[in-house]
This record gives C-alpha cells, structure tokens and sequence, in this order.
C-alpha cells in the first residue's frame, strides 16, 4: 500500500499549521467578516455599502518575486507575507479603492507548520496595515515541484469606492506636481538583478548579517526589508484633498508605471535630486554600473508612490502627509509632451 504521506503530502501538518496561524488570521477580522477560518469560502458581508452611491469593486493580485530566495537563505520568513499583502493593496489604493479583504496562497514543497504560521503572521500584519480582513487562503503541499526547504506566495484582495471618486489621471494637467512618497528600500521588484549582483545562492550567511555601515544594517536586513503599505495615508489623503493620480513604483520602476496615469500627451519631469535617495540603491547602482536610465527602469529608487496633485494644494498636502509621519518630497511636475518620464 502506497499512501498518501508516502508521496510526500502530510495531511496531519496541514491541520496543524492551520491551527497555528488561526490567532493570526483572527487579528484582522473587521466587522463585514462572516464565519471563520476553514469554510471553503470566504465570507465578507459589505455592512456600509449604504455610503456609497454607486460602489465600484476594485481587485488586485501579485506575489513577491525572486525576493523569496533572499527568505530562504537567510531563513527569516516573518514578513514576507507582508510584501504580499503590500503588492495587492498598495495597487488598488491607487484607483481610491478602501482595501477589504485579501486572501492568500502559499505552496511549498515541504509543509512544515511553524514556517507557513510565520508566513502567515506576515500576512496578518500586513492585512491590519491596510485595514484589510484575511478571511481565505489555500496551502498546497507540492513535493517533487517545489523544493523541499521552498515556498512561493501570492494574493488577491479586493477593495471598494464611490464610481464617481474613481482616480483614474483623467484630470491631470500641465503644471500639476508630482508627490513622491518614499520607499523602505528595494520593497519587492528587481530581486532577480539584486540575487544576481549579490551572488545570494553562492554568499554565506555571515555575507548578509555583516553590519553595513553605509546601509546602517546588515546588507540581509536591508534587502529583506517588507514593502511599505501606503493604504492609510492615501485614504486620509482622499478624504482631505483632491488626488489627481496615484501611481504604485512596482516593476519597470518609475519609467514604466508614473505614464500609466498620465492622459495622452503629457510627461512626467522628475527632479533626481529633490528627495533622500535609499543608500542601498547607490550602492546597486556601484555594483552593477547601471547607468541612470536603467535604474530608474528597475528599481522604484527610494519612492514607493507618486501622487499627481494641483500646484496649488502641493505644499499643504505635503505638510498634511509630513504630520501623518509619512517621509514625502515634491519629485517633479507634469508637463505637455510625449515620452512618459523626463529625469533631470
């Protein structure tokens, strides 16, 4: 007889890591949550729909990247569900959508339940940065495709707003200011240049936790550092000011993603000097010997979110996001012109 377990899938540690990860999974309940962990769905009842007028429901869904083998080889998996939740989130936020809730998925190729709980206690934090409920996920133990000490994750959440507060960069103009809001570092794009520059698979432990006096932490510390959640901020934003466009710095880094809320025949004229620049992209950028172009192609270079505002509001919106504690700079303005993005 050949079971199950003998193919390398242990039910009996699926069990348990789900009773492991309930205490975490409960700490992001919000009042639309029906039900508990372990129904085949999950259940999220939308108790101030009233509000809205015509309420427009808005998904997201990413993962974390090659960022994962940093995880693994530093053996530290406690906030990389935060990055997970943060690549969901942090996109839907920038329509004007109030996250609601997120699910999680997570395969591995060994199923070991104090790891997945720890995974999943960074899913829950990153849940109550955004106010988000986590009321669903899957874990799949997948022996011969995945290996052994390997996991990946991706989520999904879903977040909600007026159709007629929809930002969309619709009503962008020349001479609006870009705001840009700054990153906690690499945040979760460029992994794959970043493992390669730093020989991540070839490098000892003791590479990664040498303390960097340039980086002011270990080199492991600031490269696992978890994608900043901007959700809280840009709703207070919203209520209090009128956001124009919001544009999350993911993959293709500032040249990619700032033209996608910009109308047709405007750019973007972005001042390299005009915010404290990461010192972990400098040194990138030394390693690699880059030039300026591919950087700001790559990596979101110490800005996580650019907001597109009235020239007009842009000091006071400042002032207001510097009294939330948030670390923001005026990075440029918008001006006629094809092209997308002008760095000088």
């Amino acid at each position: 007889m050949i079971t199950y377990k003998d193919s390398g899938v242990d039910v009996e540690r699926g069990y348990k890591a789900v009773n492991l990860m309930k205490k975490y999974v409960k700490s992001t309940y919000t009042p639309g949550v029906i039900g508990n962990i372990g129904s085949f769905g999950g259940l999220f009842e939308l108790t101030d729909i009233k509000k809205y007028k015509n309420p427009v429901l808005v998904s997201g869904t990413d993962g974390v990247g090659t960022k994962l083998q940093l995880a693994f080889k530093m053996n530290k998996h406690d906030t990389i569900g935060i990055d997970a939740v943060a690549m969901c989130v942090n996109d839907i936020i920038c329509q004007g959508a109030r996250p609601l809730f997120f699910l999680d998925y997570i395969a591995c190729g060994n199923l070991i339940p104090e790891r997945i709980a720890e995974i999943v206690k960074g899913v829950s934090e990153g849940c109550k940065l955004s106010d988000a409920a986590l009321i669903g996920g899957e874990t799949a133990e997948m022996p011969g495709f995945y290996k052994e000490d390997e996991y990946d994750i991706a989520g999904f959440a879903v977040g909600i707003v007026d159709k007629d507060n929809i930002i969309d960069g619709k009503s962008i103009k020349p001479g609006d200011v870009l705001i840009g809001l700054k990153s906690s570092g690499v945040h979760s794009n460029g992994f794959s240049l970043v493992r390669r520059l730093y020989a991540c698979e070839d490098k000892d432990l003791d590479y990664f936790n040498t303390y960097n006096e340039d980086l002011g932490c270990t080199l492991g510390e600031s490269l696992l550092k978890p994608t900043r959640i901007y959700v809280k901020t840009i709703l207070r934003l919203i209520e209090n000011y009128t956001i124009k466009g919001i544009s999350h710095i993911t993959g293709g880094g500032f040249i990619e993603n700032i033209p996608r809320m910009l109308p047709s025949g405007l750019k973007a004229n972005i001042y390299i000097n005009s915010w404290d620049m990461n010192p972990i992209f400098d040194e990138i950028k030394r390693i690699s010997g880059l030039d300026q172009n591919h950087m700001f192609n790559t990596f979101n270079m110490g800005i996580g979110m650019v907001l597109a505002v009235e020239n007009t509001d842009a000091n006071e919106i400042l002032s207001y996001m510097n009294m939330l504690g948030e670390e923001a700079f005026i990075i440029g303005e918008v001006s006629e012109g094809e092209g997308g993005i002008h760095i000088c």
